[in-house]
């Protein structure tokens, strides 16, 4: 497993930053909010103390991804961790953009009158140019944090062969 280390630093501060903002408005913080729209946005404003219970476990949530970028720096000795890293990364990358592509394409799809979503003008303004695309760039920034090792064909046959032949 190859590590990209820009990728892994842009999205530990990704991480951070996203779940910075849920423990904010896990706080009481409002600013932002309206941006989000929807029933979410409704529930902020008078939140039930449920609401505010999933907000911190959101933000504690996107803050394993933190933990699982710095896993990816430990130099593994057992091959089966680094491997599941890698697959996590990969899986974890692919949904996040994913999440925010089909969102994207959801919300374009209510704003020009072919789905219908209570997202007024606002917060569909600030997915379509900020949230979603933000979900796809953590989405990069996970997927591509490691890449497979290239192997030698000098590294292939020794893996190949018997040792004691």
């Amino acid at each position: 497993m190859k590590r990209n280390f820009g990728f892994i630093a842009m999205g530990l501060v990704w991480s951070v930053l996203f779940a910075g903002m849920s423990f904010y408005w896990a706080l009481g913080g409002l600013l932002g909010l309206r941006s989000l729209g929807g029933s979410i946005y409704e529930l902020s404003l008078d939140p039930p103390p449920s609401f505010v219970r999933m907000v911190w476990l959101t933000g504690f949530l996107k803050l394993l991804g933190f933990v699982l970028l710095l896993a990816l720096l430990i130099r593994w000795k057992k091959p089966i961790i680094a491997k599941s890293l890698f697959y996590a990364a990969k899986i974890a990358g692919a949904f996040l953009f994913l999440y925010g592509l089909l969102n994207f394409i959801t919300i374009t799809l209510s704003a020009m009158n072919i789905l219908e979503f209570e997202l007024d003008a606002y917060a569909t303004a600030w997915r379509l140019v900020f949230w979603e695309p933000f979900w796809m760039a953590g989405g990069i920034f996970y997927f591509f944090a490691v890449t497979r090792s290239a192997q030698t064909p000098q590294s292939k046959r020794n893996e190949t062969s018997d040792p004691d032949i």
